[in-house]
């Protein structure tokens, strides 16, 4: 058996005779929910308990967290409140420093990774199918549970991936959301062979999956507002860049919509050729226009949306993105600084993903 640590969250102890917990931590919470410009910032920094992780869970050292941008959506109010005061972040990577009870598939000092999806219940419908994304009773790391803007993290170990040696950890961050769920969406999208997909917004994800579909032969078009992420597009390879209203080059094959911006779908749809899919990628969307059926969805065009994904996309993602040495551009911020990177990421025009670095490791 692997040794199981447990200990007091009142005091600071020794595990493994290598590391010292605290009994408390800093971390980044919610207060009120609001614009992430406003004054005062709807996300604080405070100090909190060090979690004690409950059965079957770990408790993580975070070395570094992705800044997504769900988020952003939390921190504004346009998901609902589930957790008061919750600590957003859920692309996290870190060292496994204790065991709850009856954990026991990592070694401490293990490096893993901790996704959005934090837990499902595996007894549903959907859950017995294959599909616990769509799971009715399923949890959220920074949404429904305290995530990875703090300098430690529970999450049950079953829903915790190891990471490939050949990522360090600022640049694995955002794989753990950004990476899987542009590869969730890109599946959903039904890519052919070859094929022409565009991508609308080209932060995080939309940066990850352009670079799986170029790998793979498929020719991509970009579709954003941001001049320098236009450039980026084209640097990884990208057919074209233009603006999000813009028509395309070539008639696409398919398309995920990144973008958190209803209005973008109909003229996604109208670039879309006969046969073609638009996936939205996103947790949120702004209302979605009145469409045209002759214009936006007769010759049998297929609109679809993404919830979340199943771990196995999330190990099928990590295997190819080591296979294909899939690599986030990043751009790196202290931990200090998660209300500028917030604020950055809210702004547009970025290249690559945002990332905390909370310690070494």
């Amino acid at each position: 058996m692997k040794p199981e640590n447990t200990f007091n969250s009142k005091e600071s102890v020794d595990v493994g005779g290598s590391e010292r917990i605290p009994s408390e931590m800093r971390a980044w919470e919610v207060t009120i929910p609001a614009p992430i410009d406003s004054s005062p910032s709807p996300i604080h920094f405070v100090k909190h308990p060090v979690p004690v992780p409950k059965t079957s869970e770990v408790l993580v050292r975070v070395i570094s967290c992705g800044i997504c941008h769900t988020d952003l959506h939390v921190a504004e109010g346009d998901l609902p409140v589930h957790h008061p005061h919750v600590i957003p972040g859920h692309e996290i990577i870190g060292r496994v420093v204790a065991n709850g009870p009856q954990a026991g598939r990592f070694n401490l000092g293990d490096r893993i990774g901790v996704p959005w999806l934090r837990w499902t219940c595996g007894v549903c419908t959907y859950c017995r199918s294959g599909k616990e994304n769509l799971c009715p009773n399923s949890l959220y790391t920074g949404w429904d549970h305290d995530g990875g803007y703090a300098e430690y993290v529970t999450v049950p170990e079953g829903f915790a991936y190891r990471i490939p040696s050949a990522f360090n950890s600022v640049t694995a961050a955002p794989l753990l959301c950004a990476g899987i769920i542009g590869y969730h969406a890109f599946r959903r999208a039904n890519v052919p062979a070859g094929g022409r997909l565009g991508l609308y917004g080209f932060g995080g994800s939309a940066h990850l999956a352009a670079q799986i579909a170029i790998a793979q032969g498929i020719e991509v078009h970009v579709f954003t507002r941001g001049k320098d992420a236009q450039r980026f597009a084209l640097e990884l390879g990208a057919a074209s860049a233009q603006g999000v209203y813009d028509p395309s080059p070539v008639s696409l094959d398919s398309s995920i919509l990144f973008a958190p911006v209803g209005d973008i779908v109909p003229k996604a749809l109208e670039n879309l050729a006969a046969g073609g899919t638009l996936a939205l990628a996103g947790i949120h969307l702004t209302d979605v226009p009145s469409l045209n059926y002759q214009n936006h969805l007769f010759h049998e065009k297929v609109l679809t949306s993404v919830e979340s994904n199943t771990r196995r996309d999330g190990e099928e993602f990590l295997t190819l993105a080591d296979r294909l040495k899939i690599h986030p551009k990043t751009t790196e911020y202290p931990f200090e600084k998660a209300d500028e990177a917030l604020r950055h990421l809210s702004h547009g025009d970025m290249q690559g993903a945002c990332v905390l670095r909370i310690s070494e490791g």
